[in-house]
């Protein structure tokens, strides 16, 4: 199994190695997120075909669903699976090559998750899919569908399922904070999060995958910055800080509501760690824009970064506005990824001399503490939370 791309992924892969035991097949889970991970893509189907050559290979994820025939013509694929039917055991033991439906017209997401996270410390639970908005830089939806969300009952007896062997749960969604609106009575993530606190009291830890910041209700903010089993961990679909640029991306909110709420967690729980993802080089991006989404790093105390070059999805509206030249682009990206690297490593050294509670996901190796920094460590408990003293950064890693 070669999972590309986000969490949610990850998580449906673990489920369809479970729908595959026992066959000599390889499954290249596919990202779209950016043609960069189109290529990736194709790269890791060419080294999985030249290291497995006798297996079958089947190409599924976003990438294979929004492009199918071109995954399909490939040498080196034996059969494209659509995201709507990858978690569907049916479709795995059909002999067509060419499984995807038209993803708009899915309705349903069926909580289709993995009975074991056999190979992984914490569990990725996926409790929303697709995506209602049409940001102009943005693929996704074609990918995935429109938004659509897992009744908290099967979520709540998943996790209950989970919790016996997992310290962590990871709620994983295309767009998380839209969860609910389509479900009986529009609960939303926020009284999902309560429900499940309270009625897994199993679950040690709790984890949630990127959010909208304009979605983070009341009562999410009360679970975020004052329940404990909720990590300190906030990662923010901010993709820019400069206002121009946030209109022309089509997003809902603007820099200073991104600002006031980052202070506003860090004022209600100083210890929350804020990740995000931004976008550098957006089409008619200037330098004054630029400068203004370079500053946001620190503004908003970003310490987990994810920074995406812009490239240019075909079919988006973005793709039809003036670019910005490719080396320029790439040289933006470069600074991005260098103020946050600063920001990181001043942070990581903060944390020195602290306890954390660590996570051990590998032997006597890795582990994260509830703020997300990679730890690295000497115990052998795999699965357990164990708190350690912070002794230094090396590399980018704390030592514990």
């Amino acid at each position: 199994m070669i999972s590309l791309g986000c969490r949610l992924n990850l998580a449906e892969s673990e489920t369809i190695r479970s729908l595959l035991t026992g066959r000599d097949t390889v499954v290249v889970n596919s990202c779209a997120v950016t043609n960069e991970a189109v290529k990736q893509t194709r790269q890791a189907i060419r080294r999985a075909r030249r290291e497995r050559p006798g297996a079958e290979l089947v190409v599924t994820g976003c990438a294979a669903q929004i492009d199918p025939q071109a995954f399909a013509a490939m040498p080196e694929v034996d059969r494209v699976i659509g995201n709507a039917e990858k978690l569907d055991a049916a479709a795995w033991s059909s002999e067509a090559a060419l499984v995807v439906q038209d993803i708009m017209a899915v309705r349903e997401t069926a909580p289709h998750l993995a009975a074991s996270f056999s190979t992984h410390a914490r569990a990725f639970v996926e409790v929303q899919n697709g995506c209602d908005h049409r940001c102009t830089f943005c693929a996704i939806p074609f990918g995935r569908g429109n938004s659509r969300s897992v009744p908290a009952g099967a979520v709540i007896d998943r996790i209950s399922m989970l919790a016996e062997s997992h310290a962590e749960v990871v709620l994983t969604g295309v767009d998380l904070t839209s969860y609910g609106h389509d479900l009986p009575g529009q609960p939303n993530l926020g009284t999902l999060v309560e429900r499940i606190l309270r009625h897994v009291p199993a679950l040690k830890r709790l984890r949630l995958s990127s959010l909208d910041g304009i979605e983070v209700d009341d009562r999410l903010f009360a679970l975020l910055t004052q329940e404990e089993r909720v990590m300190p961990h906030v990662h923010l679909s901010l993709q820019a800080g400069d206002d121009m640029v946030l209109k022309r991306m089509k997003r809902r909110h603007d820099r200073a509501q991104s600002v006031a709420l980052v202070e506003r967690l860090k004022a209600a729980r100083p210890e929350i760690a804020i990740g995000a993802d931004l976008i550098a080089g957006f089409p008619t991006e200037d330098e004054a824009m630029f400068a203004n989404t370079r500053a946001l790093i620190a503004d908003c105390d970003v310490v987990h970064a994810h920074i995406f070059p812009y490239s240019p999805r075909a079919g988006t509206p973005a793709a039809r506005m003036p670019l910005v030249e490719p080396e320029v682009v790439k040289a933006r990206a470069a600074l991005l990824r260098d103020e946050a690297a600063r920001r990181r490593a001043n942070w990581l050294e903060s944390l020195v001399g602290s306890e954390q509670e660590i996570l051990v996901e590998r032997p006597g190796d890795r582990g994260h503490a509830g703020n997300f920094a990679e730890v690295r460590h000497a115990r052998s408990e795999v699965g357990e939370i164990v708190r350690l003293k912070i002794t230094s950064v090396q590399d980018g890693k704390l030592i514990a």
